[in-house]
């Protein structure tokens, strides 16, 4: 969201002063104070006229009072705030705003255009850590005091200003480029939201503000592990986050600054998106992330992480190099007759667990639950690979089908599968 921020002070000048103008630009939103007491217990009118046509009728007595781009709200001073988002042409105009049976104002909005104030950020920086970021203001606004604001759940309130500093906050005006820089140091998650910032201009009878808005988003890395798999094989990644078991999950590459996040877009069931196949699984606390088919492409770091709040998230980061071996992937073709036993030979490397499953009609392989995994004595010449023999028993028309086997290794926070033997399994016909 762009936002342009407008600060009204409405003052009391020999006797009542009614009306007042304030300037807005397409593409950013209108903050105005009234400098009007809120007054608890009485119901708040806000209509646009000649026509009257009522934008808010609230007789609920509220703090925060939100009809689709319309707020009225009250400040920490008392005094009742108009809040306007995403201004556009439609918006120019004339409002009248009322406490019932208090006092009644009116305000003419004119609403231009302006390059500096339509740029929205997205600022991701890791706890503890310090953020930074530059806020963008007109020309005619160089010697001006530079304000910032933070929009909360119910509220509007001042972070920084010429009254008003915060010790973990600093700003930098550079006037040569028409930006300030501005530093929060040592964030915590309760620094993620939204921040308006702006500068601040102040007239005999009203101020505002041209200002950009940045959403500020608080990660924690959790840990590190790494990953090995190879091309034309498949992987299987389990992300675990035991404490936000219902929250949304993601996977996303950092090369491309994590801007394309994976996900399932729902819960408890596999959906395919782009190379991958995901499932969210809410009971476990589990996102997992299979690629169909390993591609060098596909190496890189990832981030497997959850959103803990709107603007908090906790990550694992994930390093996963992709092999090109001609010994892998193996493709081997087993037959059997109904009824009886077949054997499946798999070589994983000596410090693995062994993984065997089978593909759906969806290129998904699930786990075997039924089959018998034994190990057998031989390995290889430098005992760095063990030969394990898969037995399905009673072999039926459902058993036939593509299987995998690989490695399986658990890691803090993630298992990950690396399927490097496909093996498909025909039916004999008497």
């Amino acid at each position: 969201m762009k936002i342009l921020l407008i600060f009204f002070t409405f003052y009391l000048i020999s006797g009542a002063v009614r009306c007042f103008s304030v300037t807005g630009y397409s593409g950013g939103s209108l903050l105005v104070d009234s400098q009007k007491f809120w007054h608890s217990d009485s119901a708040k009118y806000m209509a646009k006229i000649p026509e009257w046509r009522t934008i808010i009728n609230d007789i609920k007595h509220d703090n925060w009072i939100n009809e689709g781009r319309f707020t009225l709200f009250r400040n920490s001073d008392g005094n009742l705030m108009i809040f306007i988002r995403e201004l556009n042409q439609h918006d120019a105009g004339r409002y009248a705003i009322e406490v019932v049976d208090n006092w009644r104002i009116y305000m003419t909005l004119k609403v231009k255009e302006d390059s500096c104030c339509k740029v929205s950020k997205r600022v991701m920086v890791n706890i503890g850590e310090t953020a930074t970021f530059s806020c963008e203001y007109s020309q005619n606004h160089i010697n001006d005091p530079k304000i910032i604001f933070k929009e909360g759940k119910d509220s509007i309130e001042t972070i920084y200003s010429t009254w008003k500093k915060e010790e973990r906050f600093s700003v930098s005006d550079d006037k040569h480029k028409n930006l300030f820089n501005v530093r929060i140091t040592a964030v915590t998650p309760d620094d993620g939201g939204v921040y308006l910032c702006g500068v601040w201009i102040r007239g005999q009878s009203y101020s505002y503000s041209i200002i950009n808005t940045v959403h500020l988003h608080i990660i924690t890395k959790v840990g590190v592990s790494r990953v090995s798999g190879y091309s034309g094989g498949r992987m299987m990644i389990k992300c675990e986050h035991p404490q936000y078991k219902t929250n949304p999950k993601y996977i996303c590459k950092e090369s491309d600054g994590c801007s394309e996040r994976k996900n399932p877009g729902v819960q408890d069931e596999w959906m395919e998106n782009g190379d991958v196949s995901l499932y969210d699984d809410t009971r476990a606390g589990v996102l997992m992330v299979f690629f169909r088919e390993l591609k060098a492409a596909d190496a890189g770091t990832y981030r497997c992480g959850v959103n803990v709040s709107h603007y908090t998230e906790s990550f694992t980061e994930l390093q996963l190099n992709v092999t090109d071996d001609a010994k892998y992937p193996k493709t081997e073709t087993e037959s059997a007759h109904l009824g009886e036993e077949v054997n499946i030979s798999c070589q994983i490397p000596e410090e693995h667990k062994v993984h065997f499953c089978k593909e759906d009609d969806n290129h998904i392989c699930q786990n075997i639950s039924t089959s018998t995994v034994t190990e057998m004595n031989g390995s290889s010449e430098r005992n760095e690979e063990r030969v394990f023999t898969v037995s399905i028993s009673n072999v039926s028309v459902r058993d036939a089908g593509v299987y995998w086997c690989g490695a399986e290794t658990r890691d803090t926070h993630l298992t990950f599968i690396s399927l490097n033997t496909k093996i498909q399994l025909n039916l004999i016909s008497e």
